[in-house]
């Protein structure tokens, strides 16, 4: 029997539910600021009102007067880690330092940059100490406006992000009809419901645990263990629930190695729990980005040449690079196109990767793009696209592994009632709103890396799977449940997951939409071997459903278990492998008052073989909420003035609520894809939302007539 051949996942009707379901809805799990530990303390930040300069004073006087504090840390007094490099490399560029170190000097870089750090015995008297930290600076003048520092970006260093170009990409100034746009999206915040917090308690000199919120345990482990100089194995990382992270728990975060630094000058737990205004200062955002599409087409639509160029905003201490403009390489079959990556540094935190990293935004321009193109050529959309889909990878020649990109146009568009789109923009209207119709495509690569997982099945007929990963959400231990169940054919109720320690079995940080790939693969291989064990045990007695119970009681033993390490094959080299999505929008627009509503939603995905159904439905939703938010709402407002956020809440920093958010059916082709993997799954994640800003600017462009390239689409916008 084939590896494929032992899974058999049932129809959506039958598939199990979430497996951490019930612990969520009644607030049964644990979350890292949740956990208790014995002499507990609490730590509030302190954070600098200017944006770039020189700390000259620092008075932490009264705040260790005031009751219950037991200590403030501040450049004076922090102990120097063993981690950090106190030399200056001359040779490198001031953006490719490194990662800022809290407490390192006296210098500002940022608003909102930590000055000290306040324990105390509870968080009510460290948050008012905190208040009490006052300081006097040497300003100096700074730049957070990126938008005035596009004419002074730099290629990032490293080979990868070179200029790419083939065949002649200028050429697209020669076609017959062609396009030039530039397209711009504002910061958008992470905002998880869950803030970032961590508990840290050293249990000895060179032993430290750590409660953190984070989405790779193993990731978090080596960078406290790098920061103080321990053995990796001296660290363990507990991760067990998360409430969303987007991307923002992606790396080890300056406010994570202050906190276990307080808890070893204390020598007690130390909690750290970031403020909401905290969260847009600390944990990184999908960076400002300007972009330009050129391109130019035949006149019976087939794309001749295209560039693209891109500029995202960095911190001036640290060079943070994404593929924004990599999808356009591959997307379409071009003959000709070049692409040009940027990053323009300014007095600001470090971004982050952001929930279809880079690819997200590339894809507004890209599929905005497409959209603009196949207008002024007078061709449907999708008939564009179709016209100028790649068979193969037009990048480096390979066959992908798999692609189904057509079957996603057409499920999508059947879905959505595509036909009833008007093919000249602002001409429907139904009682008093315009209508519009539109759709954007988005692509991610479909990965799978190592992972190992532990399968030990027990005498009572329990199947317990160890690995480290964390789950951030998506579902990955319902998934691993469900392809376990079906290697194994042990009823989902027997087995039980456990993950999100670093002291656990390797795997991979969540995130890239590997997971289910790569954590699934393993637990898959691990199951095989664990069933090839007990039909070792049978001898030549062995059966395709095998009494595991009745196996274990004959032989005497208490259980049977197997660890094994999975990762991929070396003739993955020979594809192109990536996932595609198509969403669907149709909108409302008020013409009088320029408000959207978005009336209805189709995302398909094509990402192999759904594992768990209703989890990936559950993705598909909330990528495309995300989207929404991300073409209609987010925007994170700085007054460049002071270098400060001016919408640093909920309140004012907007995104999708229920009442702007209709029916969205998720889709899928759901034909496997054994080249990538064994169980035919590729990633989900990413692709749920990628593309589908694009969408929504195409649909508000169909009702309306009004083209928008710049996000958040609001109504000031479309009435100006």
């Amino acid at each position: 029997m084939k590896p494929q051949e032992l899974l058999n996942i049932p129809p959506e009707t039958d598939a199990i539910s979430r497996v951490d379901g019930r612990l969520k809805v009644t607030g049964a799990a644990q979350y890292s600021a949740e956990f208790t530990l014995p002499g507990m303390t609490y730590a509030v930040f302190a954070t600098s009102n200017i944006t770039k300069g020189t700390i000259k004073t620092l008075d932490t006087k009264a705040a260790l007067r005031a009751p219950g504090v037991i200590s403030v840390i501040t450049y004076q007094n922090a102990p120097k880690l063993p981690g950090y490099e106190t030399g200056k490399d001359p040779s490198k560029p001031a953006t490719a330092g490194g990662p800022l170190r809290l407490f390192f000097d006296n210098t500002i870089k940022f608003n909102g940059e930590p000055i000290a750090l306040v324990i105390a015995d509870s968080f009510e008297r460290a948050t008012y100490a905190a208040s009490l930290v006052k300081a006097e600076y040497e300003q100096e003048s700074f730049q957070t406006d990126t938008s005035k520092k596009l004419n002074q970006a730099a290629t990032p260093h490293g080979p990868r992000f070179s200029d790419y170009k083939r065949g002649t990409p200028d050429d697209w100034q020669n076609a017959q009809v062609k396009l030039e746009a530039e397209y711009v999206i504002p910061v958008n915040v992470h905002n998880p419901m869950e803030l970032h917090a961590i508990i840290a308690n050293w249990d000895a000199p060179d032993k430290v645990t750590v409660y953190d919120k984070t989405q790779g345990v193993k990731s978090t482990q080596r960078s406290i263990a790098q920061a103080f100089k321990l053995p990796p194995e001296n660290v363990q990382v507990i991760s067990k629930f998360v409430g969303g992270a987007f991307g923002a728990a992606l790396r080890t975060w300056p406010h994570e190695t202050a906190a276990v630094m307080a808890a070893q000058m204390v020598k007690r737990p130390v909690k750290l729990v970031l403020t909401r205004e905290q969260m847009f200062n600390s944990v990184g955002y999908r960076p400002y980005t300007w972009q330009k599409m050129s391109m130019g087409a035949t006149a019976d639509g087939k794309l001749t040449a295209m560039i693209h160029e891109a500029t995202g905003q960095t911190s001036t201490f640290e060079e943070f690079t994404e593929g924004t403009v990599n999808l356009t390489r591959f997307m379409y079959a071009c003959p000709s196109v070049g692409t040009i990556y940027k990053i323009a540094p300014v007095d600001v935190n470090t971004p982050t990767w952001m929930r279809g990293p880079g690819e997200a935004t590339g894809a507004f321009a890209l599929e905005s793009a497409m959209d603009e193109l196949a207008d002024k050529l007078g061709i449907d959309p999708i008939e564009f696209r179709i016209r100028n889909h790649a068979d193969t990878d037009p990048e480096n020649g390979k066959p992908f592994s798999s692609k189904y990109l057509k079957e996603a146009y057409q499920l999508g568009a059947d879905k959505i009632g595509w036909k009833d789109r008007p093919a000249k923009a602002g001409t429907l209207m139904q009682d008093g709103w315009l209508v519009g119709y539109g759709m954007g495509s988005g692509t991610f690569g479909a990965g799978r890396g190592q992972a190992t997982v532990k399968a030990i099945l027990t005498a009572d007929g329990r199947l317990t799977l160890q690995t480290a990963v964390s789950d951030i959400g998506p579902g990955t231990g319902t998934a691993m449940t469900q392809v376990a169940s079906e290697v194994m054919g042990i009823p989902a109720q027997n087995i039980k997951i456990e993950l999100g320690d670093s002291s656990l079995p390797p795997s991979p940080t969540q995130g890239g939409s590997m997971i289910t790939s790569t954590v699934g693969s393993a637990v898959h291989d691990t199951c095989v071997a664990l069933r090839e064990k007990f039909q070792q045990l049978l001898g030549n007695g062995g059966t395709d459903d095998p009494d595991y119970v009745k196996i274990l009681k004959d032989k005497n033993l208490p259980q049977l278990d197997v660890t094994l390490i999975s990762q991929g094959s070396p003739e993955m080299r020979n594809y192109s492998m990536y996932s595609f999505s198509v969403h669907f929008v149709q909108v409302k627009v008020n013409p009088k008052t320029g408000v959207v509503r978005v009336n209805k939603v189709v995302s398909v995905a094509d990402s192999g073989h759904i594992v768990s159904p209703k989890t990936a439905r559950s993705q598909v939703i909330g990528g495309a909420i995300g989207g929404i938010g991300m073409a209609l709402m987010e925007d994170g407002v700085m007054d460049h003035r002071y270098g400060r956020y001016v919408n640093a809440d909920l309140a004012g920093y907007h995104v999708p609520v229920h009442a702007d958010i209709p029916q969205i059916d998720a889709l899928f082709v759901n034909k496997p894809d054994y080249k990538v993997n064994p169980i035919g799954a590729k990633g989900m994640g990413e692709i749920a939302l990628i593309g589908m800003s694009a969408a929504v600017a195409n649909a508000v462009y169909n009702a309306t007539g009004k083209r928008i390239r710049e996000l958040p689409i609001t109504p000031d916008k479309l009435l100006g």
